[in-house]
Order: C-alpha cells, then structure tokens, then sequence
C-alpha cells in the first residue's frame, strides 16, 4: 500500500481558467496560503464601458490574508503581475521575483504609492524557505527575462508550477536560458502535482523556432534599406525587442528608442545582456533628418495603437510622417486591442503608408505539445491539473497527459473558484466552490469605486434612464408643476403613452402621500419615487433602468 502523510492541500484559480490573462493561482497547503501570479486581463472592445483592465477577485484572500506567506512573480507580463498593486493596496505581504522583474515590480509600487512591502530577489536554482517550506526555482526560456517555474515541497512531494516556458537550445543569454536539470531532483524526491500553462497545447511539435520574428524583420531591413521604418511593439515582448535591435546592429541600421518605456526598458536590460552600441543610437529630434532609421516604439494595449494612429496622421510634434514610410506590427493582437488595432491600420492606409506584419506565422512563447511532454516526462507526475487558457486548450492539455501515461482521473480540469482538495497524498474531490466578480478598473486612482462607476455605465448602456421630474411649493409640498417624464435608451414613447402616464401618476400619489401622512422629507420622497417607479418599469419592460427622480422645491414670490 502506498504511504503517505498527513497533510490538505488545496488548489484553485482566482483567475486565468478559460480565459486569456488574469492569472492568479492559489495553494494551500495545511492552511498556509501562496500566491502564484497576479494578472489582469483587458476587456473586449465592445464590452469596455470604459474599463481599462479586469482584474481577480481578492475577497478570498483578504479574508484570509492572516495565512498569506508570499506572492510569486514568475515573470513581469500584465498577465501575471498586472493586478498587483492593487492587490497590495490592501495587503502587505512579500513578494518574490527575479532580478529583473523585480525592478520592475519596484517602480509599479512606487508609482501607486505603496510602501511596506517587501520585494525578496530570488535567483534561477535558488531554493528559499517560504513559510517554512522549501521553494526551488526553476530557470526558463520565455519572451520575458529571467521567467521562472517553481517546485514548492510539501510532505508528499512538489507542487511544481511550470510556470510559461519553451525549449529552445539556440538561445545561449544567460536572461534566457533553462536549466531542466532541477527537475530530475524532483522527480527522485516525488513530483505530488504539477501544473502546466495550456495557451500552446493545441500546437503541434514544439514552439521553437517558430517564436522568432527575426527571419521577418530582416527581410524587411534588406529589402527598405533606404526607408524610414517605425516599429510598434508591446513593451512587455522584451525577447522581440531585443530580436529587432540585433536585427539592426547586423544591418548597422540607426535606431530610435521613442517613447519613455522602451527607453526606460534598454537601460534596465544593460545590466544583464549585452549593450546597444551607441554610435547607433539616435535622438526623437533627428527623426525627421534621416532617411533609413528604425524608429522603435513601444507601449501597451490599445495605447499603443492610438500612438501608433496619432503617428500617421501627423499629430505628434517629433515626426513627420510621409507615404515613404514604412510601419512594421511587431505585436501580438490580444484579446481586448482588436478594434484598435484595425483602426491604426485604418489610418496608415488612408495616408498611403505601408504596414508589414512581422508577426504572421510567429507564435507565442508558450509550450506546444512537445515541449508540455517534457516536462511531464521530467517530473513523472501522480496528478496534473491545466492551467492558463480558453477551456478548450485547457482540454487539449489534458489530453496531451493522458498519452503520457498519466491516469486520467488523476487529471483535473478546474474553473475558476473551483477548490481541488487532497488529503494525505490522494485526491478528495472538487466540489468546494470560491464565488468570484471580475474587479472592473477604469485607469483611475480610486479604482476601488470604479465597480460602481462601470456598473452605471452598464446599465446605461443596456436598460437606459428614466428621469422624472416634479415641482412642488416650498411651503405646502403641493404639486405646481409636472411631473415631466424624460426616457433615454428605455422605450420608443409614442408606442407607450401608457408608461409615462402611470409613471408620473405613481411619482404624483407618492408625494401626496407623504405630504398627508406628514412624512415627507425630499430626499426620502425621491428613494421611495425611485424604488416604486422602478418595480412597475420592470414589471412592465423586463427592463432595469436608471431611475432619476427630482423632486424641486419652488418658492413663490
């Protein structure tokens, strides 16, 4: 009989389960909470209302936030550690990061205005000891430097999350560079779970070399040798920034480095990967006087095509742009970005200007098929569980352990909120469900009001507004004008004479009402309006408006 120990272990997912973004992984281990991965996520052009980002429900955890023992960055993408500060706004707890991610982290905090909170710099093959548990890190290749994956050792064996990884044995920088062997150390010790990122489970082979945008971006300088050639590039894609600038030190190509965050991100990469050359490094003003740099301009989500567009059209003060030019789309269209994105093409075309797509036929940096076998050929697994993507990539992943030998009940597919329990070293069930709302953040400081803000917006935009409207003298609370029904977005008015009718009698009677009973006060007679009117509107719509009542109190001369 196999022997185990004494131990609970629960797994789920705050965010990032069949969807794109908002990660956050949680495990517990005999109530000792840890974090993996913050992320936000950028809501779809056509739901927006003006949000900017979704973000994770923290309620779980700031109602528990006495069993917290850390925060894992495992690399700096949006995706992962996006939603953090708002998550240290309200908790103080430490976070572990590799170097590079952890500058990053720093400025994020200082820029909100967060203190108190530790930032512990982890590096590749370290094993810390967090919240008296051993944590091993593991080094991987992926489009951000210094990424990482983890093993956290419990009583019956790792907890490894594989964190987002690829093989690719050209890439010989130190920033990039795996080391698969702590694995093996795993596996003799006992791999319990692990967790893999599905984003490129239905791909077939391997990603490398099909992540490289080089071969693209140097048939383009070969064949524009005497053009103006204006990249745009997420900011966050440092493996393709740093492909493009080899690209042009080959080419011995001037480059521009335009907006504040590239040029803050080529600074903090010289500490850990080779220079630029000076000599070919070139000012916003000179721009305009030469005739075959490479612009480079970097940024994030729909703000980057915007600048993109404003570039086109003339609107910036540094560029002239002309039908000679050339724009290369360097980024990935996330989810979210699409409508912007066709709008800045939109507006190159209707300015004669050229735009080539490097990243056609170019994937991601996440694991294909091939490259998820490694792993769980390394770690020989007893469980496995998907994380990270669309249910249906969640799926293929599990179909990909399934042909490597791994029971398939001992695969678990989860939702978010979803609690797989383990007791002993066995799988109990996961029937315990997490309640979770999407965090809706529109950009502002007091994002914490902004559900209220959005939730208005939505209903706005959905159901409309009903404002009703009544004047009553200031000494006798008697009706002297009105009331006057306005609707906006609710009903075509003319087709329902009806509504209004008893409507402005219902806002009438409770008035009256009130002044009979000696009860009325303005602000109470404009709640009871509001929740009267809006009972019958829907009673007689389906609909839920935004109900407006004013109640103006007249003074006769």
């Amino acid at each position: 009989m196999e022997q185990t120990n004494k131990e609970t272990v629960r797994i789920f997912a705050l965010g990032g389960l069949d969807e794109d973004g908002k990660n956050m992984t949680c495990i517990e281990v005999n109530g000792d909470l840890y974090i993996c991965e913050t992320g936000i996520k950028f809501p779809d052009a056509n739901q927006a209302l003006g949000v900017e980002e979704i973000a994770p429900d923290f309620s779980y955890i700031l109602e528990h936030k006495d069993r917290l023992k850390g925060i894992l960055i495992t690399h700096g993408h949006d995706d992962v550690m996006g939603a953090l500060p708002y998550l240290l706004k309200q908790i103080k707890t430490d976070v572990y990061a590799t170097p590079f991610t952890s500058l990053v982290i720093s400025k994020v905090l200082k820029k909100n205005r967060i203190s108190g909170v530790k930032i512990k710099t982890v590096k590749a093959g370290d094993t810390r000891r967090i919240g008296g548990r051993n944590v091993t890190f593991i080094p991987l290749t992926h489009s951000y430097p210094q990424a990482y994956g983890f093993g956290l050792k419990t009583a019956n064996g790792y907890i490894v999350y594989s964190g987002e990884f690829i093989e690719d044995y050209d890439d010989l920088e130190d920033a990039y560079r795996s080391n698969y062997s702590v694995l093996n150390k795993f596996a003799n010790d006992g791999v319990f779970i692990l967790m893999q990122d599905s984003k490129g489970a239905d791909r077939n082979g391997h990603t490398s070399p099909l992540h490289r945008v080089s071969p693209n971006f140097n048939r383009v300088l070969n064949e524009n040798e005497h053009r103006r050639i204006f990249v745009e590039i997420y900011t966050q894609s440092v493996y393709r920034i740093q492909e493009i600038i080899s690209c042009c030190v080959e080419h011995r190509r001037k480059m521009c480095f335009y907006t504040k965050e590239i040029q803050e991100l080529v600074a903090g990469l010289e500490s850990i990967t080779p220079a630029v050359p000076m000599d070919l490094v070139v000012s916003n003003k000179q721009i305009d006087e030469l005739d075959d740099v490479v612009v480079i301009i970097s940024g994030q989500g729909r703000s980057l095509f915007r600048l993109m567009s404003n570039i086109a059209n003339n609107e910036v003060e540094d560029v002239s742009f002309n039908k000679n030019d050339i724009i290369v789309a360097a980024t990935p269209i996330i989810p979210g970005v699409e409508k912007a994105f066709k709008a800045m093409e939109n507006d190159i075309y209707k300015k004669e200007g050229t735009i080539i797509r490097i990243d056609k036929n170019v994937v991601g940096m996440h694991p294909a098929k091939e490259d998820l076998k490694m792993m769980i050929y390394m770690t020989r697994p007893k469980y496995y569980i998907p994380i990270k993507g669309e249910y249906r990539m969640l799926c293929a992943n599990a179909m990909i352990a399934e042909e490597m030998g791994i029971d398939p009940e001992n695969i678990i597919i989860l939702d978010n909120g979803q609690v797989a329990t383990f007791e002993d070293g066995q799988f109990k069930d996961c029937e315990e469900i997490i309640e979770l709302h999407d965090s809706l953040i529109d950009g502002k400081e007091n994002w914490d009001m902004a559900g209220v803000v959005l939730k208005d917006r939505e209903i706005l935009s959905t159901d409309g507004v009903m404002v009703l409207a009544v004047g009553v003298d200031a000494k006798t609370k008697k009706i002297t004008n009105g009331p006057d029904i306005q609707t906006r977005g609710l009903i075509y008015l003319k087709d329902a004479e009806y509504l209004t009718k008893d409507v402005a009698k219902i806002m009438e009677d409770t008035v009256n009402e009130m002044v009979e009973k000696k009860t009325y006060e303005n602000l109470e007679c404009r709640a009871l309006i509001r929740e009267r009117v809006a009972k019958y509107i829907f009673k007689a719509t389906a609909k839920r408006p935004m109900v407006l009542p004013v109640v103006l109190e007249i003074f006769e001369k």
